[in-house]
């Protein structure tokens, strides 16, 4: 029988968890982003591996701050942990080891788990296997520990076949053919969010949200009608810009990433609102698709 089953990447907040599955599936489905905590919800990306099928799980990083919007990301992680059936840990090659200890004490059922080093493209071989010695004392814990570098020749085909060593026999659970369990209009939320943080400054909290208002398929155009929504009246304006020069520009950032996905052009209508708070209200939350039941 074949082999199928979740594998949920986890790490800290900008460990590279949404670019790496991007890069497996071979198309940009998730929302990347400098900004720290930028993944909010879980999402799927489905991979096939010769016979074998992997659901990959995105997830908010492992973070702890009081906001409720942050208690909303670390649960979501969480139960990302306890759903699977496979971990991968994913540690940028510069951190500190104490990041994957928190990891270990979060991991209360304590899920088997490959490690893998990121962010190993500008050190050297001598700086990986040091590192790599860092980690032996846990090497009770972890079923494998894999350096990747895209730039050194690490292709898609190692990560791959490693994690199905370890997935349970299984019919598939999704149709071959699909890429993600993801809502489409999910994924136009989320792309405009990263092309508002692309294109806005600092000043610009990651609270910044967006509400997905229509959207209307034509044959050769997707119509698509959506509010950003902000905290401040100050923050507004940032987002309009001077002559509605900055939402002009992450309209244009949000269609270059929506258009590749489904095949054709894209009609991309911005609208701003102020919603005082509502990343520290759980009906505002829930009104925003944060759902803490």
């Amino acid at each position: 029988m074949n082999k199928c089953g979740y594998v949920s990447a986890i790490g800290r907040p900008n460990a590279g968890k949404s670019s790496l599955l991007n890069w497996l599936v071979g198309e940009k489905i998730n929302m990347v982003s400098a900004k720290a905590n930028a993944t909010r919800k879980r999402s799927n990306t489905i991979v096939m591996h010769e016979e074998d099928q992997i659901i990959f799980v995105d997830t908010p990083g492992l973070h702890k701050q009081e906001k409720l919007i942050n208690q909303f990301m670390l649960k979501e992680a969480l139960r990302a942990i306890g759903d699977c059936d496979l971990v991968l840990f994913l540690a940028p090659v510069t951190d500190k080891v104490i990041h994957y200890e928190k990891f270990l004490e979060e991991n209360k059922k304590n899920k088997k788990h490959i490690l893998l080093l990121t962010k190993t493209d500008f050190i050297t071989a001598d700086e990986v296997a040091q590192k790599i010695k860092e980690y032996e004392k846990y090497n009770d814990k972890y079923l494998s520990i894999m350096p990747i570098s895209i730039q050194k020749g690490t292709k898609q085909s190692d990560i791959l076949s490693e994690v199905v060593k370890y997935l349970p026999e299984s019919p598939y659970l999704y149709d071959t053919e699909i890429m993600t369990t993801t809502h489409l209009r999910e994924i136009y939320k989320e792309f405009i969010r990263e092309s508002v943080f692309d294109n806005i400054s600092d000043e610009i909290p990651y609270e910044a949200d967006v509400v997905i208002e229509k959207v209307e398929e034509k044959p050769r155009v997707e119509v698509i009608k959506a509010t950003i929504v902000v905290e401040k009246s100050t923050q507004k304006g940032m987002i309009i810009g001077k002559g509605g020069e900055a939402i002009k520009r992450i309209g244009l950032n949000a269609r270059k990433k929506i258009e590749p996905l489904i095949g054709k052009k894209v009609y991309l209508e911005l609208f701003v609102s102020v919603k005082k708070g509502w990343s520290k209200n759980k009906a505002s939350l829930k009104e925003m698709g944060y759902d803490f039941e």
